[in-house]
This record gives structure tokens, C-alpha cells and sequence, in this order.
């Protein structure tokens, strides 16, 4: 998976997973200074099951370690990876 940092505008920023147009996955944050609020995290039907949402958060844990930001789920998913596991104690908000 080649996931690729994609500014939407106004603030809103996204991994994606893209297929010509189509998107196949992606995590989706609005950046506050030095917040990343995580909105949404999405993964096609016929690629679930198979790990790649656990990799687009941490893709976007890796960014935010890399730039010293943190990270605030409002994504449910996010939100249940980050109460799962330790391994993003140092990006939590």
C-alpha cells in the first residue's frame, strides 16, 4: 500500500490509497497548530479484514512523530486503536 499525503484545503490533510480516482483507503485529520484532529479513517469493502486501517493510523502516528504534533481521535476508529494499545501514548492529546 503506497499511501500518499494529500492536502484537501482548509486545514484538512489525508493519507490515501488511490486506484486512478477512486479512493481505497484513507485517515483524514484538520491540523490546530500543532493538534491533529483525526476524522476519519476509511478502508474500501473489499480490502477490510486485512490490516490496512491499523496501518493508516500509523502512518499518521509516524507524521506525527516526525513533526512533533499530536494526535485527537474524533474517528471512532482511532479513538478504539488508541484505547487498544500503548504504542501511540506518545502522540495521544
Amino acid at each position: 500500500m503506497e499511501l500518499k499525503f494529500t492536502e484537501l484545503g482548509q486545514d484538512e490533510f489525508a493519507f490515501r490509497e488511490t486506484e486512478g480516482d477512486t479512493v481505497k483507503a484513507e485517515i483524514t485529520w484538520t491540523q490546530l497548530a500543532d493538534l491533529m484532529v483525526m476524522e476519519y479513517t476509511y478502508v474500501e469493502e473489499s480490502l477490510r479484514n486485512q490490516g490496512l486501517a491499523k496501518k493508516l493510523v500509523d502512518h499518521a502516528a509516524a507524521y506525527a512523530r516526525e513533526n512533533q504534533f499530536k494526535m485527537q481521535p474524533v474517528c471512532s476508529y482511532v479513538a478504539e486503536a488508541f484505547e487498544r494499545s500503548d504504542e501511540y501514548n506518545d502522540v495521544k492529546a
